[in-house]
Parts: C-alpha cells; sequence; structure tokens
C-alpha cells in the first residue's frame, strides 16, 4: 500500500514577517520548521506502514530549503520524497496549493491514503487537506483521531467533532486531515538520519507537472491578502472603592448606564 504525506516548512512562529508590497510571508532569512501538526500525519502514515506494509512519499511545496523538511521526514520514517519548486508556485493560496499537489499526485498515480496535517500554524486554514481530494475527485475526511481499520478498498476512521467523534467509512484512495489527538510523534532514528543524507531527492517544476502557470502560485489564487495587521485590543479600567455595598450599588449604576448605549 503507498501513503503519501504532504508536508509544510512553515516560518517558526515568533519569527514571522510580512513584505508590505505583496503581503505574502518573508522567508528569507527566517528560521523554518516542519510544521507540527504534519508530524502527526507521518507518525500515522509510519504506524500503517508498520502494521500492513508498503511505502510512504512525503510531498511538500516550496522554495529550495524545502529539503531539509522532507529529509526530516525521511528520518522519521518516510521512504521517498518529492518537492515541487518553481518561482511561478510562489504566493499560491489555498485552492493554487491544493492543485499543485494534487497535479504531483496525480503524476505519482500509485497511491491508497492521502494523509495531511489538520493545519498549516502559518495559515490556520485546514483547507489544503479537503482541497487535494476535491481537485483529484475522491473522498476526503477532516479532523480524524483514529484509523480503526485499513484494507485496500477502504478505511474506518473517527472523526473528532466537539461532543464526541463519528465512526466514518471511506473508500479508497481517499485523504485524510489527521489531529495531534490521533497519535504520539516518534524521535528521528539513527538509522533514519542515515537514510536522511542517501535518499534521492525529487524535484518537479511547473512543466514537470502540466500545469498551466496562470493556474498556480498568486496568478492562480482566486483569493489574495489584500492587508496584514495585528488587532488593537482597548482596555479601560474602572475602580469603585468604599464599602462592599456602595461598590456593588456604583456598579449596578455604572452597568446601567453603559447598557444604554
Amino acid at each position: 500500500m503507498h501513503y503519501i504525506v504532504c508536508i509544510k516548512q512553515v516560518p517558526n512562529t515568533t519569527e514571522i514577517r510580512i513584505d508590505p508590497k505583496t503581503n505574502t510571508l518573508i522567508r528569507e532569512g527566517v528560521e523554518s520548521i516542519l510544521n507540527p501538526f504534519d508530524t502527526y500525519a507521518i507518525e500515522e502514515a509510519v504506524r500503517l506502514k508498520e502494521a500492513n506494509g508498503g511505502k510512504i512519499t512525503a510531498i511538500s511545496m516550496g522554495p529550495p530549503q524545502c529539503e531539509a523538511t522532507l529529509r526530516e521526514a525521511v528520518a522519521l520514517g518516510v521512504d521517498e520524497i518529492v518537492l515541487l519548486s518553481d518561482r511561478r508556485f510562489a504566493g499560491a493560496d489555498t485552492w493554487a496549493t491544493s492543485l499543485t499537489l494534487a497535479a504531483a499526485i496525480k503524476k505519482i498515480g500509485d497511491y491508497k491514503l492521502i494523509l495531511t496535517g489538520q493545519q498549516a500554524i502559518d495559515g490556520d486554514t485546514a483547507q489544503v487537506g479537503p482541497g487535494i481530494a476535491a481537485h483529484l475527485n475522491i473522498p476526503q475526511t477532516c479532523f480524524v483521531r483514529k484509523i480503526e481499520t485499513l484494507d485496500c478498498h477502504k478505511a474506518t476512521v473517527q472523526r473528532l467533532m466537539e461532543d464526541g467523534y463519528d465512526r466514518v467509512e471511506i473508500k479508497l484512495p481517499a485523504v485524510i486531515s489527521v489531529v495531534k489527538e490521533i497519535n504520539s510523534p516518534r524521535l528521528p532514528s539513527l538509522r533514519g538520519k542515515k537514510n536522511a543524507k542517501s535518499v534521492e531527492l525529487t524535484v518537479w517544476n511547473c512543466a514537470d507537472l502540466g500545469l498551466d502557470e496562470k493556474a498556480t502560485g498568486l496568478n492562480g489564487s482566486p483569493t489574495q491578502v489584500m492587508s496584514i495587521f495585528s488587532p488593537q485590543h482597548d482596555k479601560k479600567v474602572e475602580k469603585f472603592e468604599g464599602a462592599s455595598e456602595d461598590a456593588v450599588e456604583l456598579i449596578a449604576k455604572r452597568l446601567h448606564e453603559m447598557s444604554k448605549r
């Protein structure tokens, strides 16, 4: 069975900077890490491979430095890595990103289960996983907290809900987005670190995927960021002194005045 894990290299959350002209992330000179939510997708794929056999391919879209993140995935148990790197991919929103990833998955061809993390910490949209499924026209389930059964034709999973969970049977091939409750990611093994240094990296650009450059990156993004700013929090404090009975009366009077505004 072939498992595909889509991962992302993201800026360290304490180091995010925005280009004021393009409103896109500035990645140059910024520390980057493997998206923490994606580690749960990698771990789940590794556990499935250990239980059922098969192989795991990790895919990431980004600049050349994303190779480090893909090799980190190998150290965690991934077998093959593919980097989608082209300047024409820059500035992609979730629609264009999922389109590009889906094109790569189509090119790979032989797969049964695609796993993604719940969301990326730099965007928090949780839209790429479902977007991949839409472009591939295959089933998808989000917020998966447990894979109960899996064979070559279907999977039974638990989908996390606010008041519990749903048990969902999904036909394969399919896309699932996992939550952190699904497992506890392992640390890289010594063998994995050795493999990470030697495994071959496959790099595909826009032409390799057969995509129209007008459908990728910023050009192919129907949504664009117009502005980014931190919300202002204006706090006003009023202090009431005196006996507790008097303070209660003053507070009640003040609240009554505010309700008339």
